[in-house]
């Protein structure tokens, strides 16, 4: 797993996004001590958050509520001070 700066992750993310993409794996390093990683994200995590979207969708339609956004502003009512 190669090593890349923190300046040089903020300089070129996009190209190491791609890297990433094409299923390297990177790890950031700050001082030159490992910070963070950039790994692929596996197809079970693509597929299961898009379960997760449709099941979102079909409960909002069963309950006919509302956008997004009004069931967050109900839902954090209680919570204003």
């Amino acid at each position: 797993m190669e090593a890349v700066g923190l300046r040089e992750a903020k300089t070129h993310l996009a190209r190491l996004v791609e890297r990433v993409r094409q299923g390297e794996s990177l790890t950031i390093t700050r001082h030159g001590l490992p910070v963070a990683r950039l790994v692929p994200v596996s197809e079970d995590v693509r597929t299961q958050a898009r379960q997760t979207s449709n099941r979102i969708r079909r409960r909002r339609k069963r309950l006919r509520c509302g956008p997004l956004a009004h069931l967050v502003t109900t839902a954090h009512e209680g919570h204003r001070h």
